[in-house]
């Protein structure tokens, strides 16, 4: 008999940003894979994957809010809680990109600020809710950061910036939440193709005058199941001896 693996049935797993992207792919994986997931976007999209999803045979929910909303998110896991029962696992992978290749002095205030109130304040937000929901249950919280803003540069000075601020939430919170039995990992994606990713290249070729298309197509980016294999690994108990922050291509 072969070993199983990433092993996360009948886990409920909470993933932020899993309307598209590496969050979608992750949700998908995960309930193939037996997990209860809770599927958490601002895009209504979302309800579309939870019903795929369980038209598969899968356990899908969806909410929508905004992760900005303290009180949105405080009534989220309020919801989980009557709804579930408990949450063994959260993946924040909500975030956006905006303003690339911009220099500081032509960068937008209003920008720089939603940035950072999405990507660190809505993570922020969504871990200190999910904590004593996870302080039940021993569980795993996994930060999805970038190599931006951690090992490297960024097209976006805002996200850059936010994504080493996610890195360092997430090193904070390892020793503060490892006494309650919490493990916390940081995730740091390379060249997936997402929507975001895309975008970004696009930008670039309309810059430099290259064919979108083209440039997408040199780039190699990789598939975001590659990511979501890792996530489905660490939500699981196989996971229990990997710490600190972890790169993907």
């Amino acid at each position: 008999m072969s070993e199983v693996v990433a092993d996360v049935r009948g886990k409920v797993i909470l993933i932020t940003g899993a309307a598209q992207g590496i969050g979608e792919a992750t949700a998908r994986l995960c309930a193939k894979r037996g997990a209860r997931v809770i599927i958490v976007d601002i895009k209504e999209t979302g309800e579309a994957t939870a019903a795929s999803i369980r038209d598969s045979g899968g356990d899908a929910t969806f909410h929508q809010l905004d992760v900005r909303s303290a009180e949105q998110v405080e009534a989220l896991f309020a919801k989980v809680k009557a709804s579930h029962d408990k949450l063994d696992v959260l993946i924040c992978a909500a975030g956006i990109l905006q303003g690339q290749y911009l220099q500081p002095e032509e960068f937008p205030l209003e920008t720089f600020e939603r940035v950072m109130d999405i990507n660190v304040k809505g993570t922020f937000l969504t871990t200190k809710y999910a904590t004593p929901l996870l302080a039940e249950t021993e569980g795993v919280m996994l930060l999805i950061a970038s190599g931006a803003g951690v090992i490297g540069g960024s097209s976006s000075i805002a996200y850059g910036t936010s994504k080493g601020a996610v890195n360092g939430l997430g090193m904070v919170l390892a020793s503060h939440l490892a006494p309650r039995k919490i493990r916390v990992n940081v995730i740091c994606p390379g060249g997936i193709n997402t929507e975001m990713k895309r975008s970004v290249i696009e930008t670039q070729a309309e810059l430099e005058g290259r064919d979108a298309a083209t440039v997408i197509a040199s780039a190699e980016l990789g598939d975001p199941i590659g990511v979501a294999r890792l996530l489905a690994y660490l939500a699981s108990d196989d996971g229990d001896y990997v710490r600190r922050n972890l790169f993907t291509r």
